[in-house]
């Protein structure tokens, strides 16, 4: 397991019509599914490219707020 826990925050998306999974610690980080399930696993593949690049570049890779949240939007059709 990784040692980096970042906040994702997942929302349904009517423009590219998606769920999101966003990662604001990490700029640009974000990745999209049909499902929130599905966005999620994707934006984890995400998160260790981006850590990977970062050092790779040699640039900083920004401190994790120390856990791992997950806040979802729910939508449901009335």
């Amino acid at each position: 397991m990784s040692k980096y826990k970042y906040e994702v925050i997942i929302y349904w998306s009517e423009e590219d019509p998606a769920f999101i999974a966003e990662v604001p610690e990490l700029p640009g980080c974000a990745a999209d599914g049909d499902t929130y399930q599905k966005a999620l696993s994707k934006v984890e593949v995400v998160i260790q490219e981006w850590i990977e690049t970062a050092k790779e570049l040699g640039r900083p890779i920004p401190e994790s707020k120390g856990r791992l949240v997950f806040a979802y939007k729910n939508i449901f059709n009335a």
